[in-house]
């Protein structure tokens, strides 16, 4: 298989600043501890399927303050002699970023995988079936029960604005309306199963195992607001 980048979208693990849905069921600190395992587990996940580089896409930039204390932990992920690239996302929406952060590799003839760090399920096995649909398709996508992706994924040279711009980010449409425009493209595209991400306190019962110690309640959250069962994905 040829290589294919990883770009792994991730946004500093500052309480109050992410995962700000959770907050009610885990609190500030908690919801951050959880995107920090996060981010984690989905780049183990992204080295584990060895399919090429993997590039953490930031925000704020890499070298701001609010990453200092993730990075040493993040670093050591990589197999030794490895190392995990890092950028800047950029201003903008999350279509320009996406966009900013992908154009380059594709026009160079380098296809990617665009991912987040939301969902758990997304295994070293899916993104290498991702990955080989590209070699038939000019693009893959796997979308997301609540109506997004959990990513998308170009071949080289397989770029066009239309994929990025005038998208209702953060909406059920985002996955349905994608996939209209790679069609109006005459794209061939390759759609994986649905898979659920973490992004409300209900979707916190499908988080596997490994991450349940990330989502502690603080104690000044009320005791039964932090009843989550797990089970594996």
């Amino acid at each position: 298989m040829s290589q294919v980048r990883i770009l792994i979208f991730a946004k500093a693990p500052v309480p109050g600043r992410v995962k700000t849905r959770l907050i009610p069921a885990l609190g500030a600190e908690g919801a951050a501890r959880l995107a920090g395992r996060l981010l984690s587990h989905a780049l183990k996940q992204a080295l584990a399927a060895d399919l090429g580089p993997v590039e953490i896409c930031a925000s704020p930039a890499p070298e701001h303050p609010d990453w200092q204390p993730w990075l040493p932990a993040l670093r050591e992920l990589g197999p030794r002699g490895s190392s995990v690239a890092w950028s800047d996302q950029g201003e903008g929406d999350l279509g320009a970023r996406l966009a900013r952060s992908a154009r380059g590799y594709l026009d160079a003839g380098e296809p990617v995988l665009l991912m987040g760090t939301d969902c758990p399920a997304l295994t070293p096995q899916r993104l290498r079936e991702a990955a080989l649909a590209l070699h038939r398709h000019a693009a893959a996508l796997i979308p997301a029960l609540d109506g997004g992706y959990v990513l998308l994924g170009l071949r080289a040279f397989a770029y066009h604005p239309s994929l990025f711009t005038t998208m209702p980010w953060g909406t059920a449409t985002v996955a349905d309306l994608t996939q209209r425009r790679l069609r109006d493209l005459n794209w061939h595209v390759w759609v994986g199963e649905a898979l659920p991400d973490v992004d409300v306190p209900a979707d916190l019962a499908i988080l596997p195992t490994e991450l349940a110690d990330a989502i502690r309640c603080a104690a000044q959250v009320p005791a039964a607001r932090c009843t989550v069962s797990f089970r594996r994905i």
